[in-house]
């Protein structure tokens, strides 16, 4: 009986063991998102759509460090392009980053290859021109 009981609890604490080790990896797989699996630093560029123009140009680099410099160039206005540069931060899932800025949209989806401007509270832009709002990896 004795036997059955040692064998009843050897095997219990196996399962315990395998469990935890399951357990454990699931932080790993947590970690899977745009921040540590995508190579994200580069030029991204892209036309979206405007009210009063053609479309407006637009060029996104990020750097490493977690800066970025944006221009802005105006479709058929003649105009010079608007550029800003500063910091940018991840949210909490890593998959969105948030710019510094509050002259233009500041949060982008980050995909492989893709930036896709989100709308001013961090959610996707929907309607016919959704679709518009993507830059693509240049560089």
């Amino acid at each position: 009986m004795k036997r059955k009981t040692f064998i009843f609890i050897l095997m219990a604490a196996i399962t315990i063991l395998a469990l935890g080790s399951c357990l454990s990896t699931q932080g790993i797989d947590n970690q899977h998102n745009a921040k540590n699996s995508v190579d994200w630093v580069g030029v991204y560029e892209g036309t979206i759509p405007a009210a009063d123009c053609d479309g407006i140009n637009v060029s996104m680099e990020l750097f490493k460090d977690q800066t970025y410099q944006m221009s802005y160039e105006y479709i058929g206005k003649g105009d010079k392009p608007f550029i800003w540069t500063g910091k940018f931060k991840w949210d909490d899932t890593g998959n969105i980053i948030i710019l510094d800025s509050t002259d233009v949209s500041n949060y982008y989806k980050v995909v492989e290859h893709r930036l896709i401007q989100l709308d001013m509270k961090g959610k996707p832009i929907k309607g016919v021109l959704a679709d518009n709002y993507v830059l693509n990896r240049v560089l």
